[in-house]
Order: C-alpha cells, then structure tokens, then sequence
C-alpha cells in the first residue's frame, strides 16, 4: 500500500487522468488489506552517551546514527533508497517485500508495512520489525520510543535528516503556519491504510472515518510532554497539527458533503499549494507554487520549461495532510504512535468499522446523529482533554458504541481479530489514557524527571 516506486513519466492531458490516479484503488472486496505505518524517536543508550553524545538525545544521520543503522540493515532483503548519494531509507525485498523503511525530518523511524490480510499478520510484522532493529541499534547505542510528541529536546536541539524534500519543506513551513516546523521535528504517529471497493464505498469511509479521527485521537492520545514538562495537552502532537498549513490538513469540510468523490479530491489537490517536483532523481523547489496553474500553462518561474506528469501528481497526493488523506487507498492519519498494543488496536477499530457493509452503514447512521460541525470542534476539543472532551451524550458513551460495531466488523471476518481492542474497550470504560498513565508517573515514580519516559517507552524492553 505504501511502497515506493518508479515515478509516472504519462504528461497530463486531461483531467480525467488525475481522476483515474485515484480511482485506480478501487479492489473488489476479496483483494482489501491492510498497511500499517509507525514511528518510533531514536534516543541516545545513557551507558553509551558519551563525550559529546547526551544521554536520550536524538541521534543525528552520522557518525553512528540513523544513518549508520539503515546502513546496518541494509542487505539482499532491504534495498537501499538514496537522495543525493544519502541512504534515505530501504525497500524490502524476499520476506520483506512490500515493505519500506524511511527517515521523518528529525530521523523518526518509520516502518510502512505490506498490504496484510489480518491485524495477526499487523502485529507479527510490527513485532518483527522491532526485533530486527533492536540489535543493531543498541550496537550504536540507540534506543527507540513510539510517542506522539518528543517530550525532552526543544525543536532547536532536533537533527535534520538528508532528505532533499524535506529541506524544501523546512524552508517553507514557517510561511503557512506557526507549528509546521514541529510537526517535521517532533512528532510521531501511528496510521492504518485501508482499501476501498468504488467512488461511493470511499465517500463513505471517508465521511465515517474523518468525522471520528477525533475520537481514536482521543483514545490514542500519548503525548502530554514537551520540553521536558507537562504542556496541559494530552495530545500535543494534535495540537501542533492545528497550526502547521491548514491549506492541505485537518478536516475540509466539504469531504462530508454527499457529492464528496474522486473528482472534488481532485480539485481540492490541484489548489493546495506544491512543495517540489522531482526531475532526474532531483527535487525541485516549488513550494507555493499552483498545479492547477501548472496545468493551464501560467508561468511559474520554478517550473518554468517543465511539463506536468501523472507522477507529479502522484508525488503531490503525498504532501497533503488531511486526517484521511486519499491516495488510491484511504490514510486514517489521527493518532498518536504508542505502545505496540495500542498501535494494532487502532488497525483493528478501522478494519472492523469499515470492512463490513452492514457495520460501516450503522457507523454512518451512528455519526450523522450529530452535525459535522460537531466532529469538527470536538477536533480542537480532544488535544487537552482525551476522553473527557465535551460531546453531546458522552465521548465514551460514543466510544462504547463505536467500538462494538469495530467489534462486530471484526467477529464478522471470522479471523478472532476482536481481541485487539481490548486496550481501547478499556479507555473507553474509563481507564486511562496512555498520555494520563505518564502524567501519573511524572508525578509520582519519576518525580518530575520525564526523562524516565525513553527507558518505560523503549520497544526493547
């Protein structure tokens, strides 16, 4: 669902061809999976922050840093992907096929996972993948946590990977937003990628899947630190997302409209500015710059002499930044990265809600009892208060309800896949979120040191 691959070269004649981009997604029921996408921080090993290395600091791309690790793993099954020369990142290959491995701006550590069938295959991959790069990374005396926030280093004290891209990017954030910057540096998710059967299958899931991204942030929040110290969010890394380029993220209103399709995706796409096009394995800067524009031939200094193509397009899709981002599969992009058991919970609430006709049809009817404006502001809501944030009848009396139709959905498959959302039942009856419990510690064991939380989050141990 995520791998990388060979740009498009087709020039754009017509704009049936972007139409088709993402109707190309379009799989009979038989052929849907699953992808699940993580990040993890990297931090400094104490026992071997040495010299000029401090303890739980991020490690830069070299000497012995992310760069040194994915040259570590790099072999016949992971295949590098270079920018500029730079190891940026590995394409699986044999038993990883369908997998990749890629840098984030600060060196967050993403694994994108092959198209699965069950949330059993999720874990299993999940759990591999964290067994693969434990070793090497505690060679280079690296560890890694899945937070949804960095909760020590201030922006200043984050590394800048060697992604082209990106430097494109850091250039740019700063003039659409205050937090942009933070979002490339300091944050970290968690996402599942999910399939669609027609235009109208996808129009729903988004409606369903968009109005309730506030609500698995809610349950998935982890993420109350920053600085060091309590910021009095419990999802900070939603919090920075409210203020990064509301041009290309949050929630568009217009994506819960009934005539929502591949054709409104498109143009909303074609009106959000760009960020770069790629011409000889060379990213160029064309931050600002308007595809639709690039299309009727208006001169645009950056793109002067260059012609669009459908790769360009493709590559624009990925630098759009709604909490469902469509692609030729849907994006379910609202929560925070956390502990491995809550990050195969949120694969199996999207599975379970959406892959059944008759669940996805009464999560539907469940949403619109609410107006869209609702969903909405409860976006803004839920970055302080998690599952205390005011919703008409309760925000886990919603989350009960929800939660049994994911339950139904995932009984229905046949495949036992209900059992993975245990930790989200218990939220929602509730217990605490993953962002409360560390609060609790900080307050407590720690006693106001939230360094602990590398150690208590680290996938090693």
């Amino acid at each position: 669902m995520s791998n990388p691959g060979e740009s498009n070269t087709t020039l754009i004649e017509s704009r049936a061809q972007l139409v088709e981009v993402l109707a190309r997604g379009c799989k009979p029921k038989a052929e849907w999976r699953i992808g699940t996408e993580h990040e993890k921080f990297g931090f400094r090993l104490p026992e071997r922050a040495r010299g000029e290395l401090k303890p739980f600091a991020p490690p830069a791309y070299e000497p012995d840093g992310i760069g040194a690790l994915l040259g570590a793993l790099e072999g016949p099954n992971w295949q590098a992907i270079r920018d500029d020369g730079h190891l940026i990142g590995l394409k699986g290959a044999g038993p990883h096929k369908g997998r990749s491995i890629s840098l984030e701006p600060a060196g967050q550590f993403e694994l994108s996972g092959a198209p699965v069938r069950t949330v059993q295959e999720t874990e299993q991959e999940m759990i591999a993948h964290f067994r693969q790069i434990t070793g090497p990374a505690q060679e280079l005396g690296l560890g890694f946590a899945p937070l949804g926030f960095q909760p020590l280093w201030p922006r200043e004290a984050m590394p800048w990977m060697p992604k082209s891209r990106y430097a494109i990017m850091r250039r740019y954030m700063p003039e659409v937003g205050r937090r942009g910057l933070d979002m490339m540096t300091r944050t970290c998710t968690v996402q599942v990628n999910l399939d669609f059967s027609s235009e109208a299958d996808m129009a729903r899931k988004m409606r369903v899947s968009l109005a309730l991204q506030p609500l698995i942030t809610a349950l998935m929040a982890n993420s109350p630190f920053a600085d060091g110290r309590p910021t009095g969010r419990l999802s900070n890394r939603a919090y920075i997302w409210l203020d990064t380029d509301n041009q290309r993220s949050g929630q568009p209103t217009f994506f819960f409209e009934e005539g929502f399709g591949f054709e409104r995706y498109v143009d909303w796409a074609l009106d959000v500015p760009m960020y770069f096009v790629n011409r000889e394995g060379r990213n160029i800067d064309a931050a600002g710059c308007s595809f639709r524009k690039w299309l009727d031939d208006v001169e645009q200094e950056p793109l002067a002499g260059l012609r669009p193509t459908v790769g360009d397009f493709e590559d624009h899709l990925t630098t759009l930044f709604p909490d469902v981002r469509l692609k030729q599969f849907l994006e379910m992009r609202g929560a925070d990265a956390g502990r491995p058991d809550m990050m195969v919970a949120q694969s199996a609430f999207w599975v379970g809600l959406l892959y059944d006709e008759d669940v996805l049809a009464e999560a539907e009817r469940v949403v619109k009892e609410q107006s869209w404006l609702h969903y909405q502001s409860l976006a803004e809501l839920v970055v302080e208060q998690a599952m205390d944030a005011p919703f008409p009848g309760g925000l886990r009396h919603l989350a009960k309800r929800i939660l049994t139709l994911a339950e139904q959905g995932l009984q229905k498959r046949g495949h036992g896949e209900e059992y993975y959302l245990a930790p989200l039942y218990e939220i929602a009856d509730g217990a605490k979120t993953q962002a409360e419990r560390w609060l609790e510690r900080y307050h407590d064991v720690w006693q106001g040191d939230v360094r602990h939380i590398f150690r208590e989050a680290d996938i090693s141990l």
